[in-house]
């Protein structure tokens, strides 16, 4: 066992502290990550408010990148001295999902088996099971993927939750390709990601969508072809316009991507799809929302598919190096989602800064 400062949520809606806590040697399968950089998330910001349960305390952090230290008895993928993404889907292998191929869907992800604890023995509970607000934390060995050493911690760490999940919600969930209209509802950091991930596959139009006037230009710096300011003008109808004018005929985009997770922007976004269009859901609603009312002709009428991405439908193994590989080819610029580098001790304040709108990602360094 090893003691490491760590980023610590004791109870609902108080501030975090930065903590001694116990790390355990790594047991079978398991592997003690030495963190370089983590993104600070909005789902970090919802363990601290209890909107994910009431586990408390909480190991924060879980978009992140390190070094493994050292790794327990029967483990083979990643050996000490690996520089890793870190993952909350270490699949299983053996769940219905698996075994019919789907490891993406995975039902029975891994974690790591031993608890990490505060100096009086209390368990912690780390964030999506990483906790990675922290000098080092302990994993399941399937939670780390290795990739390119020689590229920026802070920039590739943000492929653990965020980024991947935007991407991979146009990519993976929406099936993106050229020749594809797109629409991107809410310009977050996931839905930013979505328009990056959208502008690969070579779709065009790319609308985002957004009330904000700074997020729709870093929108636009990062692949939209047009921007729609929703607070002034009815987002559905310009979309429907945009679409129209470049391909004839059409009455919405291919693709809608929301990525705010409200039921008026999924609204929005079922009735701005063409026909036989997708809707992506992977904005995160919370417990009490519900679908608002659409007569069931209508989703019956216009055929297509509604669809909600988890973690961006990835399977870490596959995407992950293959977009660090775009990344040190220039191809995806995933620096330009750090928006500023922080420490351990910093956490409330970048929590304060995403709130407000302000950055779309602020990164811990260790």
């Amino acid at each position: 066992m090893q003691q490491v400062r760590a980023v610590v949520a004791r109870a609902k809606g108080e501030p975090v502290t930065v903590e001694t806590i116990n790390v355990p040697d790594p047991g079978p399968g398991e592997a003690v990550v030495k963190i370089q950089a983590c993104g600070v998330c909005h789902t970090d910001l919802h363990y601290r408010e209890g909107g994910i349960n009431d586990e408390f305390p909480f190991l924060l952090g879980h978009e992140a990148a390190g070094v493994v230290e050292s790794v327990g008895p029967e483990v083979t993928g990643v050996a000490p001295g690996d520089f890793v993404v870190l993952n909350w889907r270490a699949v299983c292998g053996e769940c219905r999902a698996c075994k019919r191929g789907d490891l993406h869907y995975c039902f029975n992800t891994h974690n790591a088996t031993q608890k990490m604890t505060l100096e009086d023995g209390t368990e912690l509970s780390p964030a999506l099971g990483i906790g990675a607000f922290a000098e080092k934390t302990l994993v399941a060995a399937g939670q780390c993927t290795k990739v390119d050493e020689s590229a920026r911690p802070a920039a590739v760490g943000l492929l653990g939750c965020g980024v991947m999940a935007g991407i991979g919600a146009a990519i993976n969930t929406g099936a993106v390709t050229r020749g594809k209209s797109v629409a991107v509802i809410g310009c977050g950091g996931v839905g930013v990601a979505a328009i990056a991930g959208s502008a690969l596959a070579g779709a065009s139009p790319i609308i985002a969508v957004d009330i904000d006037e700074k997020k729709l230009e870093t929108a636009k710096a990062m692949g939209a072809t047009h921007t729609v300011d929703s607070s002034a003008v009815d987002a559905v109808e310009e979309i429907k316009r945009i679409c129209a004018e470049t391909y004839a005929g059409a009455e919405g985009a291919d693709v809608v991507i929301e990525a705010v997770g409200r039921p008026e922007t999924w609204k929005q976004a079922f009735y701005a799809r063409d026909l036989a269009g997708t809707v992506v859901l992977v904005g995160v609603p919370t417990p009490d929302m519900k679908i608002p009312e659409i007569p069931l002709i209508d989703v019956f009428g216009r055929g297509g598919s509604l669809k909600s991405s988890w973690y961006g439908d990835c399977l870490p193994s596959r995407d992950f190096p293959m977009l660090v590989d775009l990344y040190q080819q220039g191809r995806l610029d995933l620096d330009a989602f750090v928006s500023e580098e922080v420490g351990l001790g910093d956490i409330e304040a970048a929590f304060e800064k995403m709130h407000h709108g302000e950055v779309l990602r602020s990164v811990v360094i260790l």
